[in-house]
């Protein structure tokens, strides 16, 4: 009697496994999983000694912290003066999730959100 118990235990424990695999691949393979979640918006204006400190602790805390959601950071830029816009787009090589526009291609993006 044990036996069969446990030869059931197994059989089922092995198919849940089995269906969670199937379920995960069919996620990241037919879905567009980067389209969906939460955008970022930073409009930021001449902030050249702020921003790098801004942008590192802001992505440290999406990056390692709990907000799997978050999928882009978009910068956008208000006609800076000084090297925000250079600082910003040096950290956009590091993180891929990082984006900097001008705020008119900000703009553009969000009024184009739902053709994504």
């Amino acid at each position: 009697m044990e036996l069969v118990l446990n030869t059931i235990f197994w059989t089922l424990a092995i198919y849940g496994l089995f269906e969670i695999i199937k379920n995960i691949i069919y996620l990241c393979t037919y879905t567009k999983l980067t389209s969906d979640g939460i955008y970022l918006i930073i409009a930021v204006k001449n902030q050249e000694e702020k921003i790098e400190g801004f942008l590192r602790a802001t992505l440290f805390k999406i990056l390692y912290g709990r907000e799997e959601y978050l999928k882009n950071i978009i910068i956008a830029d208000l006609k800076s003066t000084d090297n925000t816009k250079e600082i910003a787009k040096k950290l956009s090589y590091e993180y891929e999730c990082l984006k900097v526009v001008s705020w008119k291609e900000c703009k553009d993006i969000i009024d184009n959100i739902d053709d994504a």
